[in-house]
């Protein structure tokens, strides 16, 4: 068998459930566009790995999303060899990998290529990139949106990481995908610290600084507010994070062990972002605390009305509207609760339900 990732230059929630697959599948050799082996843990580097061609340009692994043109051709190039199931793990063009003839192709979908779908114009609207970049995007948008709905045809059985997604799928390719939340760590995330947790006293925005995520809802309610904000992450929104007031402390990216302490002593995390899924909310709740989360999107999946607090609309007064709730729903706030919601998304139970999808795939349901 071979398992498809779109690329590894990151460690962040996509690689984790590739990580999961990966030791599900031992012997399985990964296939990506871009692979930098210092980003990725021991774990996957045991398995073979193969890159694209386009991994061969200088400078291509920190510049990758500009190589987005050739991505579909990248992707088809890679030469799977005999195998008979392939798993792909796509968010972008992973899942029109060429299947070798035989095999059955299970893909597991984070988003229907983000890029050119709903994530659009966060990517390519105006202020988000260059003119020239924004008006290439435009004329190639039809083109990637056509190739991404004829590549499904390749798969034979969807898998989505949330409900959003699956709707998703079932709007832009016409097929049916069975939903299987991707896993936590609960395992890093103890519970021992869940009495007298958020004595830090800070609120916590955490993840990719990509535009989707709208950290500048959450800047921007803090800057009103006064009260101490954190942000962790890198990406492509970090330039407008250099003039920030002084309540905002921005601490770039954070390490896997530095995440429970970070977590634990948070009043609560803010997920201001329309996400397809998000692993943070569940690990923010492993460590007892609660979510202050858009009322949208895979949020709805994964934080209750008991373990965080809903803003219907991604403006700064909508925010500020839910932030300033937050003081009476924190007075009656059970950590119990909230680490008790994140024990459902373990990894146990999605590498279990991958096993069930990869059984009927064989039986052919």
């Amino acid at each position: 068998m071979a398992l498809v990732h779109d690329w590894l230059v990151t460690w962040r929630g996509g690689e984790k459930v590739l990580a999961a697959l990966a030791e599900l599948y031992p012997q399985a050799p990964i296939y990506t566009l871009f692979h930098d082996a210092t980003a990725m843990p021991p774990s996957l580097e045991e398995h073979p790995i193969v890159s694209s061609f386009l991994d061969r340009f200088p400078g291509a692994r920190s510049r990758h999303r500009q190589f987005l043109p050739l991505m579909p051709a990248a992707i088809r190039a890679l030469e799977l060899g005999p195998v008979d199931l392939v798993i792909s793990s796509s968010h972008c063009v992973a899942k029109g990998v060429r299947i070798p003839e035989g095999a059955r192709h299970l893909s597991y979908v984070h988003a229907p290529l983000r890029y050119m779908w709903d994530r659009f114009d966060d990517y390519f609207g105006p202020g988000k990139a260059s003119a020239l970049v924004r008006l290439s995007a435009r004329a190639l948008r039809p083109a990637f949106q056509a190739w991404d709905v004829a590549t499904a045809a390749s798969v034979d059985r969807f898998v989505a990481n949330s409900a959003h997604v699956a709707a998703q799928i079932a709007e832009r390719y016409q097929r049916f995908a069975t939903v299987l939340h991707p896993p936590v760590e609960l395992e890093r995330f103890t519970a021992s610290s869940l009495e007298g947790s958020g004595k830090g006293g800070y609120f916590l925005c955490l993840g990719a600084l990509a535009p989707y995520k709208r950290i500048d809802l959450a800047i921007d309610a803090f800057r009103q507010l006064g009260w101490p904000l954190w942000i962790g992450g890198s990406g492509q929104s970090e330039a407008w994070l250099r003039s920030l007031p002084p309540n905002v402390k921005v601490l770039g990216q954070v390490s896997d062990a530095e995440l429970p302490a970070l977590y634990s002593n948070a009043r609560a995390l803010v997920f201001p972002g329309l996400e397809d899924f998000g692993i943070t909310p569940l690990e923010a709740q492993a460590c007892g605390r609660p979510v202050i989360a858009y009322r949208g999107g895979g949020a709805l999946e994964t934080v209750t009305d008991r373990t965080g607090l809903f803003f219907g609309e991604q403006t700064v007064d909508s925010l500020l509207r839910a932030l300033e709730a937050f003081e009476a729903f924190e007075a009656t706030f059970d950590p119990a609760a909230a680490r008790a919601q994140a024990q459902r998304f373990t990894k146990q139970a999605f590498q279990a339900g991958i096993q069930r999808e990869v059984e009927a795939l064989g039986r052919g349901d």
